[in-house]
């Protein structure tokens, strides 16, 4: 079983604060989201995303030199090596063997998985409080990999795979990815993450829309209207078979295992309405190489 991957990234202004990364042979894909609130301090806010990343991906090569990727693994080491000064939200997921997805996640980006077009899982994106996501960062003030959420999730061929930092996630409910992906059904990864993020960027500049940072904000009190400009980064993942044909009928959804409940957190997040978007169709090659925006 491979994951086939493609990523599109839009930056909020200049290069924006994200990061991202595909090692397509490791079957391994990765997203940080670089905290903004630094760029007051007179520090660059990507800084500590592109390095965090950089890391990931030197830890993803040697592991899987020596038997094979945990992203858990990934993270920490990642993190330890990460010095410069800023914080930063961290998602990494690994396709393993026998069709187990593994993931780690720190804060507010996260990931949905698609299985004959219905939402079948979203990773829960913990925050001490409403816009302050857990963050790893360079002092023992912020959170560290302990603070994760770690979840296995079968998954067979035909499943689709969206990762996304908060730029996607604040701009588009769960049930209007799912839309849209059914929508473009003969889209690439890649074309699919563009056309993805190109929607979301659309309705970040909304000022009448009641969006999902518009819901997150009512229920902590806070009036706001229309979407969050942010930079947007979103990879999808296609499961495809390799030399086993897939089965005829698969089961719903398989948790293997979690720490969603240690960490007092819900193990999928629920999604409420569905709104119109333009459909503009984007047609791309898939990479069939590594992928990095660091």
């Amino acid at each position: 079983m491979n994951m086939i991957c493609g990523s599109y990234y839009f930056p909020k202004k200049n290069k924006g604060h994200d990061a991202h990364f595909i090692c397509a042979q490791e079957q391994t894909t990765g997203v940080a989201d670089g905290v903004g609130d630094w760029a007051k301090l007179g520090v660059d806010a990507s800084q500590y995303a592109r390095e965090l990343m950089r890391n990931s991906i030197k830890s993803v090569k040697k592991q899987q030199a020596f038997g094979g990727v945990d992203p858990r693994r990934v993270l920490n080491e990642a993190y330890v090596k990460t010095k410069c000064k800023g914080s930063s939200t961290a998602c990494i997921l690994t396709l393993k063997d026998k069709g187990v997805l593994n993931f780690v996640n720190v804060g507010d980006s996260g990931f949905m998985v698609l299985r004959n077009y219905k939402l079948l899982y979203v990773s829960p994106r913990p925050q001490h409080r409403f816009n302050h996501p857990y963050q790893l960062g360079y002092s023992t003030h912020f959170d560290n990999p302990r603070s994760a959420t770690k979840t296995k999730i079968r998954v067979f061929p035909g499943d689709i795979l969206v990762l996304g930092t908060d730029g996607l996630w604040d701009n588009m409910y769960p049930n209007e990815i799912v839309q849209f992906v059914e929508n473009m059904r003969e889209m690439k990864p890649e074309a699919l993450a563009c056309a993805l993020a190109s929607v979301a960027r659309g309705r970040s500049l909304d000022k009448g829309r009641f969006s999902p940072f518009s819901r997150a904000a009512q229920k902590a009190g806070i009036k706001h209207l229309g979407g969050k400009k942010d930079d947007i980064t979103v990879v999808v993942g296609y499961i495809m078979a390799t030399s086993t044909p897939a089965p005829s009928c698969v089961g719903g959804l398989e948790i293997m295992s979690d720490n969603t409940t240690q960490l007092g957190l819900k193990r999928s997040t629920p999604w409420w309405r569905l709104c119109s978007w333009p459909c503009n169709c984007f047609r791309s090659s898939t990479p069939k190489k590594d992928t990095t925006r660091i």
